[in-house]
């Protein structure tokens, strides 16, 4: 659906060009914008295998099951439904880990890992599960004690003071994950009755 959104919006777009007669800004900003991308790729690319290689490390030294058994009380409570043997809660707390290091693309392996073992306990796979919908809002709300991916682009930018950020980082993701969460617990006993 979103990739038919982003066509339309082109299309959108070029159509308006075209009678504005404006298609020189078009051509002009895909060539801008292409090339800022790829730059911003190259310029991020350094930080991601840095901290992938740390996730990938941590993961082996048996660092993120010590983290993951840190985090079983809380967790078992969040999802109810999982046994506290499940293998997608250590890749649910590495995920959770590199999220609050502000490393959204070290975490997103963890996270395809543990929907994906979610889904093999899934009896109807076309719906997600209450553990799912759980693990994506924390996904998504991601507390972030420390945004290392905004830091490190804020730095690129020439930013002041890039660190600044910290505070309303952690509190901007604390109250949308605690939100998440609340309203999670809340549909699920609705469901429940």
């Amino acid at each position: 659906m979103v990739n038919i959104i982003w066509a339309g919006l082109i299309i959108i777009a070029i159509i308006y060009s075209f009678l504005t007669g404006n298609i020189e800004t078009i051509n002009n900003g895909i060539l801008t914008h292409a090339t800022s991308g790829m730059n911003l790729i190259i310029e991020m690319m350094p930080l991601i295998v840095l901290w992938t290689g740390i996730m990938k490390i941590a993961e082996d030294a048996g660092l993120l099951k010590v983290f993951s058994k840190i985090l079983n009380p809380i967790l078992s409570k969040l999802f109810p439904s999982l046994n506290k043997d499940h293998k997608a809660l250590g890749y649910i707390a590495s995920n959770i880990a590199a999220n609050m290091l502000g490393l959204g693309s070290a975490a997103t392996p963890f996270g395809l890992k543990a929907m994906d073992e979610l889904q093999k306990d899934n009896p109807r796979k076309d719906t997600a599960t209450e553990a799912m919908i759980t693990f994506l809002i924390l996904n998504t709300g991601g507390v972030t004690l420390i945004p290392t991916t905004v830091i490190a682009l804020r730095i690129m930018h020439g930013s002041a003071n890039p660190t600044e950020i910290i505070i309303t980082s952690i509190l901007a993701t604390s109250v949308s994950s605690i939100s998440g969460l609340i309203l999670d617990y809340i549909i699920r006993r609705r469901n429940q009755k």
